[in-house]
């Protein structure tokens, strides 16, 4: 007997870009973040560009990179049923049906609608954490979000390198302390014909100027070898509470330049 469908979560309406973008999300478990909106903004696309979103959630980052640059055509794969279905609630309750659209699925294994080569750009925000480090989140949709599964940082890039077309772009936000791994595996990329990936850009995220990054934002190109380019680091908050100047021009719908 197959087991019952689950119940959709409980949700809450929340809102990207100052009220420019609203959207629903699990009341509890991962909750869409400052992540997201860093990660949609660092993405240099433009009208008729084709971006595709690797575990795209509730389709946040879609959502706010859809609403930044007109006519931009952004497709989102995510695995878990709950969120696609969420994703695809989001994209018609902000009138991006035209431009967004979203499927269930895995990222080593996507769907026919979803052509290798066929990018762009690639955007994602892999789990963070590596299964055997740390204590993993409660509640199997935050566990999912936040652990990696059968598909590593390595596997997430190698996904995005064969999606994404020759010379096109992978960004991805991640965890400092996990920009050792990232490198590595940018590496050993290699494409069906051999080609690696280069022109690697490493941009640290420090909470306040003057402490440790805790993220990195890193974007790489498919079949060139441009060596790596470390930017100055940019940071989110003010000595206080309050956001950066720069900050706060990303979350009323500005970009950030990966150059």
């Amino acid at each position: 007997m197959k087991n019952p469908p689950k119940a959709p979560p409980e949700t809450t309406e929340d809102h990207l870009l100052k009220g420019r973008v609203t959207f629903h999300q699990p009341a509890t478990g991962y909750r869409t973040a400052i992540d997201t909106v860093l990660l949609a903004a660092s993405v240099n696309a433009k009208p008729g560009s084709r971006v595709l979103d690797m575990g795209c959630g509730v389709g946040g980052a879609m959502l706010a990179l859809g609403a930044r640059v007109d006519g931009v055509l952004v497709d989102g794969i995510e695995i878990q049923p709950q969120l696609a279905s969420l994703a695809k609630t989001n994209i018609s309750e902000n009138k991006l049906e035209a431009s967004l659209r979203v499927f269930e699925g895995d990222i080593s294994n996507p769907p026919k609608d979803i052509v290798a080569g066929g990018y762009d750009f690639i955007m994602a925000n892999p789990p963070f954490m590596d299964p055997g480090r740390g204590n993993p989140p409660p509640g199997e949709m935050k566990r999912t979000a936040n652990v990696e599964g059968a598909a590593d940082l390595a596997a997430w890039l190698q996904a995005g390198l064969m999606l994404v077309k020759r010379k096109g772009v992978v960004v991805i936000i991640q965890r400092a302390d996990r920009l050792g791994h990232i490198m590595a595996a940018i590496d050993g990329l290699r494409d069906a014909n051999g080609e690696g990936a280069g022109d690697a850009i490493i941009l640290p995220i420090h909470p306040r100027a003057g402490e440790p990054a805790n993220r990195v934002i890193v974007s790489f190109r498919r079949g060139v070898k441009t060596p790596v380019t470390l930017l100055e680091g940019i940071a989110v908050h003010t000595e206080g509470e309050g956001y950066t100047d720069l900050l706060e021009n990303v979350l009323d719908g500005g970009a950030i330049s990966l150059k």
